[in-house]
């Protein structure tokens, strides 16, 4: 209840996500830094701090809110568990602090302070009701002259305030922000993605889940933690496609996996080629024991002859000729895929049949689902069917693949999805990379969007890749895998450097969304060593486990970026230097950020660059870099910050 005393105002506290409408997204370890306005009439010291707890927990835990600049204070603290986490802000006016500044004020300028010392033994009696230490203190000040001015002047008294508070008429802002803390991988992952059907070591045969179970070793060397297949259900044979994207397929054409389902079953069944339930439920198992987790794509549409059709045809659109609306992107066509309409009378069987797909999956062992074109269903349906399934089961991890406009990812990002597929596949020049980073980290979507970056897909070979050679492959996954905590690559074809695409279009030619790819999985080449080298160099150094963390660095040449990522504590120190000039050696100077690094004057900086193992040292704030991409087009340092620099 507001009275007439409390004097202070408390506005646009944050972390918060569209006035508390929806939670706020950290993990387990993560700091949250909240902020907010408070401010009051006239000069009077405000003092204030932050009020959080496990949601449910009866007892509050505070942290002292610190002035910044401009009426805006901050406080963090460290969110210890997964679930739920709610905070405050509490702010009132210190009376005995503003009495202390303006004591100090006075005796400093030789004025008399008898009254004064009167009044600051009255606010000490009123805070030693409840604390009768400070009750000695009171007296020093009665005795009055100069030891009690003396004293008042003292460290010893500065401390005094500081820990004493006069906590009257207190503002506290009446909403509880709530914090979703998730676990660890839900902001740290690396993903590598193949098609099973082409996992097979034999030329001409399809490959089944016990290929893939020998493939684990090489992924699990290279460092990746997810495995990602497409969808794995039995193909559709009514309109199947045939390569590239053909309408009409030939005999033995395997179709898109995208087009789910047939007489062999559903969104719960298996492709036979591929083995069976036992054999993939084997694939998790052991892909567990080698430190990897199985990611399940989920695309909610139907092939013509999937079992939904005939079961349910009030399912999908109906059209005037009596025929089923088929998928469009025009000019695009998709005959082969039946979109469910979502505005059916019979929706909620609909989303109650969607919701035990996942659950199914989820009893099979999967724990990441990776959820194709989300943005062509129902925002309402993800924010019911993603906290239905995480009220059973907390940890699933569920990625967005929504390559659409923004508004559309960020809604999709605030009701649920765990992380998101992101417009870095596009981001090429260091203005737009610089500019979209800063976006990510420093903006309001921070608070919800956990970007994952993938230079590649199976739908996607963006232009700028064509027809390239290896540098620029190396080039785009160094930043992909430094840049962002999360991310990923479509395998095979990223590390063997296909680059040929449709003419005139971002789409792979041959693509093997259409025909089975056979991959001479025994070869590795210089992209193998690079990605396991990365995802080693990310797992030792915890500065790479976060996004959050990255803070860019000044160069003069628009053809090299730089950027520090550093734990709090700056134990651990990571530089990236990279050259986004594939065919050309570039260098200038880049600048240590000093205040970040508490630099001293005196710098010597000791840099260890992790890629090809050469040793510097930097004495200067500008350092000079020099990047040949025909050798290597970054660095990746690991920098050594003594005490004396300090």
């Amino acid at each position: 209840m507001v009275t007439g005393k409390q004097r202070v105002l408390i506005e646009n506290i944050q972390p918060q996500v569209d006035g508390g409408l929806y939670a706020a997204k950290r993990t387990v370890g993560e700091r949250v830094d909240v902020t907010a306005a408070i401010f009051g009439d006239g000069h009077d010291h405000i003092r204030g701090e932050v009020l959080y707890k496990r949601q449910g927990a009866a007892a509050w835990s505070t942290v002292e809110l610190v002035p910044t600049y401009n009426d805006e204070w901050k406080a963090s603290f460290t969110v210890a568990e997964k679930g739920y986490y709610v905070f405050t802000v509490k702010a009132w006016i210190d009376h005995f602090e503003t009495w202390y500044d303006g004591f100090k004020k006075k005796a400093l300028a030789k004025v008399d302070v008898t009254v004064e010392l009167q009044e600051g033994a009255l606010l000490l009696r009123k805070l030693g009701e409840s604390n009768p230490p400070l009750m000695s203190s009171a007296r020093k000040l009665e005795t009055g002259g100069q030891a009690a001015i003396d004293f008042v002047l003292s460290e010893e008294f500065a401390q005094i305030v500081h820990a004493n508070p006069l906590r009257e008429n207190e503002t506290t802002h009446p909403q509880e922000f709530v914090i979703q803390v998730e676990h660890f991988k839900a902001n740290f992952s690396a993903w590598y993605e193949f098609f099973p059907r082409s996992s097979s070591l034999e030329a001409g045969k399809h490959g089944t889940f016990a290929d893939c179970i020998k493939l684990l070793p090489r992924i699990a060397a290279m460092g990746f933690d997810v495995l990602y297949f497409p969808p794995i259900h039995p193909i559709g044979k009514i309109n199947r496609k045939g390569k590239n994207n053909s309408v009409t397929s030939k005999p033995g054409e395997p179709g898109s996996p995208w087009a789910i389902g047939s007489v062999e079953g559903g969104h719960k069944a298996i492709l036979p080629a591929l083995g069976t339930l036992q054999d993939f439920k084997k694939l998790v198992s052991e892909a567990k024991k080698v430190g990897i987790e199985i990611a399940m794509d989920i695309a909610f549409q139907c092939a013509p002859d999937h079992p939904y059709v005939k079961e349910h045809p009030d399912w999908f659109k109906q059209r005037p000729d009596g025929s089923i609306q088929y998928a469009e992107n025009p000019p695009k066509k998709y005959q082969d895929i039946y979109p469910f309409n979502f505005e059916s009378d019979d929706w909620e069987n609909l989303w109650n049949e969607l919701k035990s797909v996942f659950i199914y999956w989820i009893e099979q062992g999967v724990t990441i689902f990776r959820i194709d074109n989300p943005h062509t269903k129902p925002i309402p349906f993800w924010q019911w069917v993603i906290a239905e399934v995480q009220q059973q089961h907390p940890d699933i991890i569920f990625l967005s693949e929504a390559f659409t406009r923004p508004k559309i990812m960020s809604s999709l990002a605030k009701v649920g999805f765990t992380q998101s597929y992101t417009y870095f596949t596009w981001r090429v020049s260091k203005h737009e990379l610089t500019e979209y980073m800063n976006e990510l980290v420093h903006g309001p979507s921070r608070n919800y969007f956990r970007p994952n970056f993938w230079p590649n897909t199976p739908d996607i070979l963006p232009y700028h890749l064509q027809h390239q050679g290896e540098n620029i492959f190396i080039m785009r996954y160094a930043l992909a895998a430094t840049l962002s905590s999360n991310y990923g690559v479509y395998g095979p074809p990223y590390e063997f450097y296909d680059n040929s695409p449709i003419a005139g279009k971002e789409e792979y030619f041959n693509s093997e969304k259409y025909e089975v790819k056979h991959y001479d999985w025994k070869r590795t080449n210089r992209m193998t060593d690079i990605m396991s080298l990365l995802n080693r160099v990310r797992n030792e150094n915890p500065a790479l486990q976060s996004t959050w963390n990255l803070q860019f660095c000044a160069i003069e040449n628009p053809q090299v970026i730089a950027y520090l990522k550093a734990t709090d504590d700056l134990s651990n120190v990571i530089l990236v230097v990279v050259n986004l000039d594939p065919n050309n050696t570039q260098h200038g100077y880049v600048q240590l950020p000093k205040d970040k690094l508490k630099l001293s004057e005196k710098i010597n900086v000791k840099l260890h660059d992790l890629v090809t193992d050469e040793h510097y040292t930097w004495t200067q704030e500008w350092n000079y870099v020099h990047l040949n991409p025909h050798k290597m087009p970054f660095h990746l340092f690991k920098v050594e910050i003594h005490e004396s620099n300090m």
